[in-house]
């Protein structure tokens, strides 16, 4: 079984209770899952398994609680080679360019720190999705099953 650890990026909660959720899902089929809080990059760098859950804020921006981890792995840069991360990235399609910022942001970085990338970003839109749970589960399978 995989040990996975979840990086948070929440303003209002939803990504926090989807990585809940998340944490749930996976322990209980024999997985290890913990939630990084707050999220260090030594918890980025020791984490055999990585993924990335953020909605996005004001004009697609990292929440606060994430942000400085971002700043922190652009400016170290340090390499994820041989890493397998995944990102979800919450949003509403309705605010156009800034649609999933974050989880676009982070999904780029981490393919510039060339960690492996299992299964691409999963987008859930706000507007189609009222729980991101449904468009989470079955991508979460197949990331899981690509470890």
């Amino acid at each position: 079984m995989a040990s996975i650890t979840l990086f948070v990026g929440s303003v209002y909660g939803n990504a926090e209770n989807l990585a809940e959720q998340i944490q749930t899902h996976l322990n209980a089929q024999g997985h290890q899952v913990d939630i990084a809080e707050p999220a260090t990059l030594e918890q980025v760098k020791s984490a055999e398994h990585a993924l990335f859950v953020s909605s996005t804020t004001g004009q697609g921006d990292i929440p606060d609680n994430l942000y400085p981890l971002f700043i922190q792995m652009q400016a170290q840069m340090p390499m994820l080679t041989n890493k397998s991360v995944g990102v979800v990235a919450l949003g509403d399609r309705s605010y156009g360019d800034t649609y999933c910022g974050a989880g676009r942001q982070i999904d780029a970085l981490l393919q510039q720190l060339n960690a492996n990338v299992v299964q691409p970003r999963l987008d859930v839109d706000a507007g189609e999705y009222f729980e991101p749970w449904e468009a989470v589960e079955p991508w979460l399978a197949q990331w899981i099953a690509g470890l």
